[in-house]
């Protein structure tokens, strides 16, 4: 995997927080929050990035991992579209939606660096580490 020891040290989870902080920080304020479908939707989107790169990484195995990525990329996708309906109903400026729209496709671009490189290792995770196997006493 990488050398991160927790998911809170990979930058692609640190830049899926801030994008998800962005996020509601938008869609707290004014019409938007009063559309209570897109904004509700938007912000699970966006808190469904970080959780899905977190619980990935928490299964400790690199398919696992790769499986919640794509989940995770997936999400960015419709917090991307999100925008697009937001911007569209007037809830956001054009520099506010270009603004998140490039930390959204920034994100995504981790995400699939991060899935490109677990691709391409050997390393299959901590959960296939090989245990000490059992010790066996003859009598003789």
């Amino acid at each position: 995997m990488t050398s991160a020891r927790q998911f809170e040290e990979l930058e692609v989870w640190k830049k899926a927080r801030l994008v998800t902080r962005e996020i509601h920080a938008v869609s707290s304020k004014g019409a938007f929050s009063r559309n209570f479908g897109l904004c509700d939707q938007i912000q699970r989107a966006a808190v469904s990035v970080m959780s899905n790169i977190a619980e990935g990484f928490e299964r400790e195995g690199n398919k696992e991992f790769r499986q919640f990525l794509a989940l995770a990329k997936g999400s960015a996708g419709e917090v991307r579209s999100q925008l697009y309906v937001a911007l569209d109903a007037g809830f956001l400026q054009q520099s506010e939606f270009q603004q998140l729209y490039n930390s959204v496709i920034e994100l995504s671009r981790l995400i699939a660096g991060l899935m490109r490189y677990l691709n391409a290792s050997d390393y299959k995770g901590n959960k296939f580490k090989e245990a000490p196997g059992p010790e066996y006493h003859t009598e003789g």
